[in-house]
């Protein structure tokens, strides 16, 4: 398949690297920052703008994938983006066992591991050596940072953010739209729109709106 990476920030690098590993080829980088376009982001050519997506989206051979790390940024371009092929990525030095699933324009990185009955929802980043656990359910939009860790059973619902080295005790849930920080070990159901960092995880401020 050939693809177009939407987002040439950091995180766009290791999706481009990914989809070279995968033996993709990378047609053309999107992304609204002017000064990169010309530029290449490791071997593939930054085109233009995001909004320049429809003069690849009528090649039936061509997938789309967001290379936006931001979650909510990540699901307002999704629904505005309409008429593309969603690209599933997944780096081949990562596992994931059959019995798992994986939504389209998800990417799992170089070591990661989904295990068995995994369930793993649309647009979802399972970073750099993430471990998802047998039957853990990972929502549409969510993150899980490089490191995280999720023992058997975990509930991440959706656009939820587990930051680097984040563990889940098995059976936990992390509410939608809740930010975990780095190296938090969380023992306790965080509730949505929530704040939570430490060991153990304590919620530490609320958020307020929805993401649209």
């Amino acid at each position: 398949m050939k693809l177009v990476v939407i987002g040439a920030g950091g995180h766009g690098k290791v999706v481009v690297a990914t989809a070279m590993e995968a033996g993709m080829e990378v047609l053309a980088v999107l992304d609204d920052d002017s000064n990169k376009w010309g530029s290449r982001l490791l071997e593939a050519p930054v085109w233009g703008p995001i909004f320049s997506f429809s003069s690849f989206a009528h090649e039936t051979d061509v997938g789309f994938v967001l290379a936006i790390g931001e979650n909510k940024l990540r699901k307002k371009l999704a629904t505005q983006i309409q008429g593309v092929r969603w690209a599933t990525l997944v780096h081949p030095k990562a596992y994931v066992h059959p019995s798992a699933s994986v939504g389209e324009g998800t990417v799992i990185f170089a070591g990661a591991v989904v295990q068995p009955s995994a369930l793993i929802g649309k647009h979802v980043i399972v970073n750099t050596g993430a471990v998802v656990e047998h039957d853990c359910k990972v929502g549409d939009w969510a993150h899980l940072a490089s490191g995280a860790r999720l023992a058997g059973g975990v509930n991440i619902e959706e656009g939820a953010f587990l930051g680097t080295g984040g563990v889940v005790i098995s059976g936990r849930r992390i509410g939608r739209w809740s930010i975990v920080g780095a190296g938090a070990v969380v023992v306790r159901d965080i509730p949505a729109q929530s704040v939570a960092y430490g060991v153990p995880a304590r919620v530490q401020k609320t958020l307020e709106g929805e993401a649209r």
